[in-house]
């Protein structure tokens, strides 16, 4: 059976009822511009309220204007993935005593495939080692130069405005352990919004992702680190998703939200970025073994089996799919994720008792049914699947794009003026190291250290970040050596 040939008319359908009521924030702002009919007995009173009524509507829209910059995207971004493949070296470089061994490689991904247009949650999923990190990381253009295929943006290649446009949202959070969450998205705000707005408007919005993420319990906590205790994990991975909210993109990537948190909580956020994603925005995420309940907000998904996808598509015709092909669930309302890693790692679902499908995992020959299996899936994705997503991804169906006038008048510009981002760093420098004593010699000690690292890192090589990242390490270290012998 094939899968169902074509996708844009559900898709359409689906966005044209989007309005904004599915968005928490629309809903309080459309709460903003209901007002009661008057009665007919204050009719007569209406001229002695015409003057209220302006100061409210003074009042009401700047609060309006603060918030736009959540409520919808202004530059929705289709992202289409054509034969994305990427493979990784695993030969070690040999000394003077021993000689370099043959270069080995390891395929982490092999053709993938996929569409996701503006409005749409697509979500990643597969075993642990299956490539869901390195696709997505490919998909936000950090990894150029090692991946094959076609990865374009509104049918464009990656630029410099497409990357203003994208939010990244890592799996490890980072973070500073001693600034609070009020602090930490306060910063953000100031650093990364644009300049048209107000300091206090700035920290408005700030509040506001506070109150939607469910912060404001530990709002005035400190983050934490490894060295001492601050904030839970799920909380401080809520305001690493802050962090990318708060700069409204209109690509939004995110490798393992939930990871870490209850189920509830984890439903919140499905659902905070199924809002995002109402709001015109193209939302991708790699998620571990969702709950049923977060599968159902997912309106794509791409199935992958070490490297190679075995479904891209709709999330609501998995099931079907896979039923065409003779795999069905073992028992009724089986969660679909499930499902879904057990085929991923080559497991078919059967009715018989656990004792049994004990003693058949236990068997040699159970590693070959699993490749059988998974080889059986990645050929059937190749014959049902690929034709219709490449037929799909090749049609022109270009998002809405800006004029190039319009796009290069608004993004040469930065967000904040030299002079306000030096001000936000210093105040928030010196707020991270408040709990650390000053003294004049350690003042020094920073500032020549900087004035050094910078002067031998000028207009130096990108690739080389990571000596860029230790040196400061080692002339601080030995600068506090010297420091001490001069004491």
């Amino acid at each position: 059976m094939m899968p169902p040939e074509q996708e844009t008319a559900s898709i359409t359908t689906a966005t044209s009822n989007i309005g904004p009521s599915s968005i928490v924030l629309a809903d309080w702002t459309e709460t903003l511009t209901v007002h009661a009919e008057p009665s007919v007995s204050s009719v007569n009173n209406m001229s002695s309220c015409s003057q209220d009524d302006q100061t409210f509507q003074a009042q009401r829209e700047p609060v309006l204007s603060r918030f736009t910059i959540l409520t919808a995207s202004l530059r929705p971004v289709t992202l289409k993935f054509a034969d994305v493949a990427c493979t990784v070296s695993l030969s070690t470089k040999g000394n003077w005593l021993t000689s370099s061994e043959p270069k080995s490689t390891r395929t982490v991904l092999n053709g993938v495939s996929g569409i996701v247009r503006p409005g749409e949650l697509l979500a990643m999923l597969g075993p642990s080692g299956s490539g869901k990190t390195t696709l997505l990381t490919a998909l936000a253009g950090r990894l150029s130069g090692k991946v094959s295929g076609t990865i374009t943006y509104n049918d464009q290649p990656f630029s410099s405005s497409t990357k203003r446009k994208t939010g990244f949202v890592t799996q490890d959070d980072v973070l500073y352990p001693h600034l609070t969450v009020l602090e930490t998205l306060t910063y953000a705000a100031l650093l990364r919004l644009p300049k048209k707005l107000t300091e206090e408007e700035k920290k408005e919005q700030a509040e506001w992702i506070i109150t939607e993420l469910g912060l404001s319990r530990c709002r005035h906590s400190v983050v934490g680190g490894p060295l001492f205790r601050g904030i839970s994990g799920g909380e401080r991975k809520r305001v690493s998703i802050g962090h990318e909210m708060l700069v409204n993109p209109s690509l939004l990537l995110l490798d393992e939200p939930t990871s870490g948190l209850d189920s509830t909580t984890s439903q919140r956020i499905v659902a905070t970025l199924r809002g995002l994603a109402r709001g015109g925005r193209t939302v991708i995420t790699t998620i571990h073994q969702p709950s049923s309940r977060l599968y159902m907000m997912f309106d794509k998904v791409v199935v992958l089996s070490e490297g190679c996808p075995i479904y891209s598509g709709m999330a609501s015709r998995v099931m079907e799919y896979f039923e065409s092909l003779g795999y069905s669930p073992g028992f009724n309302f089986m969660n679909p994720a499930d499902f879904l890693l057990d085929l991923a790692n080559g497991l078919v679902p059967d009715t018989r008792s656990q004792d049994d499908q004990l003693g058949l995992h236990g068997r040699l020959d159970h590693h070959d049914d699993q490749n059988s299996v998974k080889q059986s899936l990645i050929s059937s994705y190749k014959k049902s699947l690929y034709p219709v997503l490449i037929s799909e991804i090749i049609r022109n169906d270009q998002g809405p794009v800006l004029s190039s006038s319009s796009l290069g008048s608004s993004e040469v510009q930065w967000t904040t003026s030299w002079w306000k981002q030096f001000k936000v760093l210093l105040r928030r420098g010196l707020q991270e190291r408040k709990h650390e004593s000053y003294s004049g010699l350690r003042i020094f000690q920073v500032m020549s250290v900087s004035i050094l690292s910078g002067i031998l890192w000028w207009h130096s090589n990108t690739s080389h970040l990571q000596d860029q990242v230790l040196l400061p390490c080692s002339l601080r270290s030995e600068f506090q050596a010297l420091c001490k012998l001069a004491a």
